[in-house]
């Protein structure tokens, strides 16, 4: 496995870096271990303050944080900067909210005979992350953060595109004040991945990613008795029914399909239109599509970035075209792309059907599917007909119409009149082949925890 910059705008390769060794990780596991055993009987007040501290740094640092972004995966300027902050404010969060999320629960019982019981959340050990390059910072705050709050300790195995930006956040937990080997980046490989789920030390894994990793990795992961949460890939709906306020409507899928150049596993990437406003919402959609300007991800005018890689952009290409060979038609829009850079054309795909692969396929780049539904039920079918259920969203003037519209898509996360996104506050996670498990708020920070009973009893005994 190749660990390697390779700036996707110039294509020029700034920095190799050699995969990890077995002593290596080896020496990590121990050091995660024996940080683990000091680390998991500090106070909640005192992980905190390295929390609090690591979100600082992180502000302070945000220009430096977003231009490595855009080095390594393309990102651009300004959504490189939101991402340190998003990334902060999940730190933030469990600064704010993890005793509390921790704290003992007494159990209320049938019988007082049955006892005092309480019921404790405790850490479990160091937990495995494998995170993608598509958001190289918040991928791993969204982990790191609850984990070590929990009193847990963390081995990250990033994406081999951004290994600058994995080492960077090591650093940062260091800079800190976080005790070493509490958490640490290794430039593994498939098989060390493997060597380090069977050490009984490890007690689960969170991956982010494709499928195929996915499976590869919870295979694994299951063999070795281990927990492990996936959030895989996403083909979100956004539902456009008939009283939608379309200009409104039409502005939010624009950016809701092309941020972070699309590469984002709840872009809106299949519209659902019912056809009483098909034909209006497909035209005002070109056309704000045709208003996106592709360049230096660097250029504050810049608002469509390249693909993190030119392999990526031929993928893409390539996935294009099978599509239109099924049947599809694919419309190009806007200006052209500039030549330099892993830059695909914007391009609208419709006449997409169910005999066709891309109908329940994933585009990993800015690929709009638009379908027109006829009618609201036709539209839901439409949406769930799916093998993803990630994210999702309704648009509508009637708010509360569009909830209980909500409720009928299958996904782990729907939005009214907005596309899905994250915020540090809300829960993540899908259903279906989009993975389980959840990620931040009380559902993410107990997910690597033994929920352990303690019961006091006093009884006669019986005989």
């Amino acid at each position: 496995m190749a660990y390697a910059t390779i700036n996707p705008y110039t294509g020029e390769t700034l920095k190799c870096f050699p995969d990890a060794t077995d002593e290596q990780v080896a020496q990590a596991l121990d050091d995660a271990h024996h940080a683990f055993m000091s680390w998991k009987e500090c106070s909640h007040a005192a992980r905190g303050q390295i929390l609090q501290r690591a979100a600082d740094l992180l502000r302070e640092r945000a220009n430096d944080y977003a231009r490595l972004m855009t080095i390594e995966m393309g990102k651009i300027t300004s959504e490189g900067l939101g991402e340190v902050e998003l990334s902060a404010g999940i730190l933030e969060y469990y600064v704010k909210h993890a005793e509390s999320l921790l704290a003992p629960e007494k159990l209320v019982v049938a019988d007082p005979a049955e006892g005092d019981a309480t019921l404790v959340h405790e850490p479990l050990g160091i937990i495995l992350a494998i995170e993608p390059w598509n958001f190289p910072f918040y991928q791993v705050a969204r982990i790191l953060a609850p984990q070590l709050a929990a009193g847990n300790t963390l081995l990250l195995k990033h994406a081999s595109n951004v290994p600058q930006c994995a080492a960077a956040f090591e650093q940062l937990m260091l800079d800190a004040g976080l005790p070493s080997g509490a958490f640490q980046n290794l430039n593994a490989t498939h098989q060390q991945v493997e060597t380090i789920l069977n050490d009984p030390r490890v007690q689960g894994v969170a991956l982010t990613g494709s499928e195929g990793a996915g499976a590869a990795v919870a295979a694994q992961a299951g063999k070795a008795l281990k927990k492990s949460t996936l959030e895989l890939g996403g083909a979100d709906a956004l539902v456009v029914l008939k009283d939608a306020e379309l200009e409104k409507t039409v502005k939010w899928a624009v950016i809701g399909r092309h941020w972070n150049a699309g590469q984002v596993c709840i872009s809106s990437k299949r519209m659902i239109v019912v056809e009483e406003v098909y034909n209006d919402f497909l035209a005002l959609y070109a056309a704000g599509v045709a208003q996106l300007k592709a360049g230096d991800p660097m250029d504050p005018q810049t608002n469509l970035a390249p693909l993190s890689s030119q392999a990526a952009a031929d993928e893409l290409l390539e996935k294009i075209q099978e599509a239109v060979k099924h049947g599809a038609k694919a419309t190009e829009v806007g200006p052209k792309v500039p030549v330099q850079g892993a830059f695909v054309q914007p391009t609208i795909l419709t006449n997409v059907t169910p005999d066709n692969p891309a109908y329940y396929g994933e585009f990993f780049g800015p690929v709009s599917m638009i379908f027109c539904a006829k009618d609201e039920d036709d539209a839901v079918r439409i949406a769930n007909d799916s093998p993803f259920g990630l994210g999702g969203s309704v648009f509508t003037a009637d708010a509360q119409h569009g909830a209980e519209v909500a409720k009928r898509i299958s996904a782990g996360m729907v939005f009214v009149n907005h596309p899905t996104s994250c915020k540090p506050d809300l829960p993540f996670g899908g259903v279906k082949r989009s993975g389980y498990g959840r990620e931040l708020i009380g559902l993410g920070i107990k997910e690597f925890v033994n929920h352990k009973l303690i019961n006091i009893v006093d009884i006669d005994a019986p005989f």
